[in-house]
């Protein structure tokens, strides 16, 4: 996966809009449902990708950063609310969440010194 194609599926996953987002990650978990499969992969590949082209860049677009923002607070929310309302999830989905959180959160604030 290259770097256009990793942001590119970032942003489609997280922020597209609604008529266009019935598979997305983000809606699946909107709707109560796990994310289809391969989906968390795909998107953990992306942000390695992402994390690698950005790791030495002083500044994120803000786009980007709204789509990393959506992984790191909305997807916890969104499950943390279906477990409420009595969804089940995936056993490992929780695991996931918080896998993707910590590599959007590694493009963000960029490599450990």
């Amino acid at each position: 996966m290259d770097f256009d194609t990793a942001h590119q599926f970032v942003l489609q996953q997280t922020l597209a809009p609604s008529e266009d987002q019935r598979e997305t990650f983000i809606a699946c978990l909107r709707q109560g449902r796990p994310p289809v499969p391969g989906q968390v992969t795909s998107l953990l590949l992306a942000l390695k990708v992402l994390y690698d082209a950005l790791k030495d860049q002083p500044a994120l677009d803000r786009t980007l950063l709204r789509a990393l923002l959506v992984l790191i607070d909305d997807s916890n929310h969104l499950y943390r609310q279906g477990s409420a309302e009595g969804v089940l999830w995936p056993p490992l989905l929780a695991d996931d969440l918080t896998r993707l959180r910590q590599a959007a959160r590694a493009i963000i604030t960029g490599p450990m010194a």
